[in-house]
């Protein structure tokens, strides 16, 4: 008998023990399965990330065969009526692996760009077929570069004498003498050039204060360093812009401005406009013009009133002279003449400012020739504004040194195709220049500025 209670103890002990392993090894089948399903399903969520980037890469190859060497004008006839994949419903493709067979998908849904913006949000989901709810989901910002992300962009060879304080970058396509305190980087398009104002060959980006001429960070002059030479801008590219803003501001007839458009043609010498804080401006005909002093000698009519349109674009067939201030608004007011020969400009007399300083109120002043400071200026002038001289100058006469003046500010930016200049080494011209850059330029810049080429991405986000 206790032979046969040690024989059913031992088992009893068996069946424990191997209970105890099956359900280890149960347990540890289970966790092994489960770490597989999971491994598998965090690789179904790379492979599913993959996807949508790839749908991303898509998009911007898409956008740069659609644009690629079109006008301003053709892009926007792409974007409003030209059905472009992803806008107003999503565009799905299938995404295959290097053998060709297909293993998921990618969905891409895009934002238009906006009245007078080249901003385009593109949002891109992808997913695998064999895990289709482990999506993931990339969105980016794309936009054509402005002409306006430098406080200076120069056709040509530009020099910044002492006195003058440049925020921002500097661009020139030609030589940069510089003799201020940049406190941003200055660029050049050429390794060397031949300097007239000294009559020597310098360097692309150069100081006459220390012989500073290859040392990359100047201790007083170049604060951020200095490049060169790096890719020119082609000043061309305004020209096509200048037709797509009269196109966005006429309609039929001549002399018109609603709450739409607002155009007025060639009459007289041009147009006065003072902008005012309320969202009007006021214009008025300009009869005649000192040629000599650039100011208004005569009007025509009377002044009238009008809001600033809802487009941002008001163009002048003709000169303009501005002043006034602006708040919260965005703007471009042209001067060009594409109807005749004669090239218009843009000249400034008093102060403009803005109201706020934030990416609500914008001003662009584009001319087709200058962009000119009168003679008879205001002593300390503020120009609040992103500046253009297509084919000609941003700057001031010589005159006597009787109209010596003392303090210019531009907050804002400046693109000039021939040499831009305030003061001048006679001792004339503004003493004390300070050109600061606007950062809200830089992904808000004034209704229909000219644009580069191509789309740069320019935000990444996971959503």
């Amino acid at each position: 008998m206790k032979k046969t209670g040690k024989r059913g103890s031992a088992l009893v002990f068996a069946l424990i023990i191997t209970s105890l392993s099956l359900i280890i090894l149960v347990s540890m089948m289970e966790y092994v399965s489960s770490q597989i399903k999971y491994g598998l399903y965090n690789s179904s969520k790379e492979e599913s990330f993959q996807i949508a980037e790839s749908g991303i890469n898509f998009y911007r190859w898409y956008l740069a065969h659609q644009t690629d060497g079109r006008t301003a004008q053709q892009i926007k006839t792409f974007w409003t009526s030209g059905s472009p994949f992803g806008v107003g419903s999503a565009y799905e493709a299938e995404y295959k692996d290097p053998e060709g067979a297909g293993i998921g998908k990618y969905s891409i849904e895009v934002t238009p760009p906006g009245e007078g913006s080249t901003i385009v949000i593109v949002k891109s989901t992808g997913w695998t077929y064999k895990y289709p709810n482990s999506k993931r989901t990339i969105q980016v910002r794309l936009r054509r570069p402005a002409w306006s992300e430098y406080i200076m962009l120069s056709n040509e060879f530009v020099r910044f004498g002492s006195g003058t304080e440049v925020f921002g970058k500097i661009f020139a396509n030609s030589g940069v003498h510089f003799d201020g305190v940049a406190h941003n980087a200055v660029y050049s398009a050429v390794s060397s050039y031949y300097d007239t104002d000294v009559n020597s060959t310098k360097p692309g980006v150069w100081t006459s204060w220390n012989n500073e001429y290859n040392s990359d960070m100047g201790s007083d002059v170049f604060l951020s360093g200095k490049s060169y030479p790096i890719p020119d801008k082609d000043f061309s590219d305004v020209t096509a812009d200048l037709g797509l803003m009269k196109t966005q501001a006429k309609t039929a007839g001549t002399d018109t401005c609603s709450p739409s458009v607002c155009y007025f043609d060639n009459d007289g010498q041009g147009r006065s406009i003072v902008l005012n804080a309320d969202g009007t401006f006021k214009i008025i005909t300009v009869q005649s013009y000192n040629g000599s002093s650039n100011s208004i000698s005569n009007y025509s009519g009377s002044w009238s009133t009008f809001n600033i349109p809802n487009n941002g674009i008001i163009f002048i067939e003709g000169n303009v002279w501005v002043e006034g201030a602006i708040n919260g608004k965005r703007v471009t007011i042209v001067g060009a003449n594409l109807s005749s020969s004669d090239k218009s400009s843009v000249f400034i007399q008093h102060s403009i400012t803005y109201g706020t300083y934030d990416d609500s109120t914008v001003l662009g002043l584009i001319a087709q020739k200058d962009v000119e400071i009168i003679r008879d200026s205001d002593d300390n002038l503020r120009i609040d504004a992103a500046i253009i001289a297509q084919s000609g100058r941003v700057g001031r006469g010589v005159y006597k040194p009787s109209d010596y003046k003392n303090t210019i500010t531009v907050y804002g930016a400046i693109a000039s195709n021939q040499r831009y200049g305030f003061a001048y080494t006679d001792g004339t011209g503004y003493a004390n220049r300070n050109l600061y850059y606007d950062n809200n330029l830089l992904y808000s810049p004034p209704p229909y500025f000219p644009t580069g080429n191509e789309y740069l991405m320019d935000l990444w986000e996971e959503l």
